[in-house]
């Protein structure tokens, strides 16, 4: 549609059927110079649409501001924009994205713009809300179907090290049989370390890392949808989750990552004050093909480091971007050699 189109209300059709099911739960919206009235009416019609809007081009900055992505060629572009070689092509695939996933996606777009202006443990319970409530649904039943039969757990020994150098604090992630999971036993052993760095104030520094290639290959697939119930996935999640003490200690923690990091090995990290990334890590949020939304709080870590527009692309794309683009997006904050 045009901007003219999305002023005059084209994207405000019911996005429900008859049965509750989401119908065209994205629109595109091509972007060129247009008037300011018309721009204007298009950005006040776009904050209250319920559906995705997608930009292409270039257009009046409330405007793109007001989309949930806008695409784009030009390499200088904002926040609000992501560069690609061809903005038309990307469009489809997200669409097509939301489409399989209509719920997860359209959650996804409600999370990260109520979220935008909550502190961080508020933004965090509203998140995991959102989280037990996917679980839930269909397109996560779906998913975990297809999975079919999961691996019996297995104890891990030492699931995280931890090392105390005078002030520093060091603690490496230690399952790289398993590409360092973020599964039950590494978060709680993750947790205990970082609670012990809040509670002893002679430690200035925490550095985290992972053994193996792998910093971290987000959650252990094998335990996703495991909890007894959503009430305590919540719980767990939350009050039992290591984002918010990696919040906490903020400036205090240095994270460095390496390989592919998906999932929470992406939502971790940019909690840290500082991002150390190797030359090949790659970044990838997996969760809306699986019917979900980032869980381990990236909706809420990764838009005040890149934006919400540029974390929704992530996760709607589902495709890895490299250190270099993380770099520049801000997303790391230095790539090692």
């Amino acid at each position: 549609m045009s901007i003219a189109d999305l002023a005059d209300g084209a994207a405000d059709a019911p996005p429900l059927d008859g049965d509750g099911a989401v119908r065209d739960p994205l629109a595109v919206v091509e972007l060129a110079p247009a008037d300011a009235a018309v721009a204007g009416r298009a950005a006040r019609r776009a904050r209250d649409c319920d559906r995705l809007l997608v930009g292409v081009g270039s257009g009046d900055p409330a405007l793109v501001r007001a989309l949930d992505v806008t695409l784009t060629t030009a390499a200088d572009a904002g926040r609000e924009s992501v560069a690609v070689d061809d903005p038309a092509e990307r469009a489809a695939a997200l669409r097509d994205a939301a489409e399989r996933s209509p719920q997860a996606a359209l959650v996804l777009r409600d999370v990260l713009r109520t979220t935008e202006g909550l502190d961080v443990p508020a933004a965090l319970d509203v998140e995991s809300y959102a989280y037990s409530t996917l679980l839930g649904g269909a397109e996560f039943a779906r998913w975990l179907a297809s999975r079919g039969p999961r691996l019996l757990p297995s104890d891990v020994k030492d699931p995280v090290l931890l090392a105390r150098d005078g002030d520093v604090l060091s603690i490496t992630l230690n399952r790289p049989q398993r590409r360092n999971a973020y599964g039950r036993q590494l978060r709680d052993a993750l947790v205990d370390g970082l609670r012990l760095a809040l509670l002893d104030d002679g430690i200035a520094r925490v550095v985290l890392d992972g053994a193996g290639p792998v910093f971290c290959s987000g959650g252990d697939l094998d335990e996703f949808g495991t909890a007894p119930d959503l009430a305590t996935a919540h719980f767990v999640r939350t009050r039992g989750g290591a984002g918010r003490l990696i919040h906490r200690l903020g400036p205090r923690v240095e994270v460095r990552v390496q390989g592919s990091c998906v999932g929470a090995g992406v939502e971790l990290p940019a909690f840290a004050g500082r991002v150390a990334a190797a030359a090949d890590a790659t970044f990838r949020l997996p969760e809306v093909a699986m019917g979900l939304i980032p869980g381990a709080g990236g909706t809420v870590s990764l838009p005040r480091r890149i934006g919400r527009w540029r974390t929704l692309y992530l996760a709607l794309a589902g495709e890895p971007v490299d250190a270099r683009t993380a770099l520049g997006w801000g997303l790391v904050d230095a790539v090692l050699p």
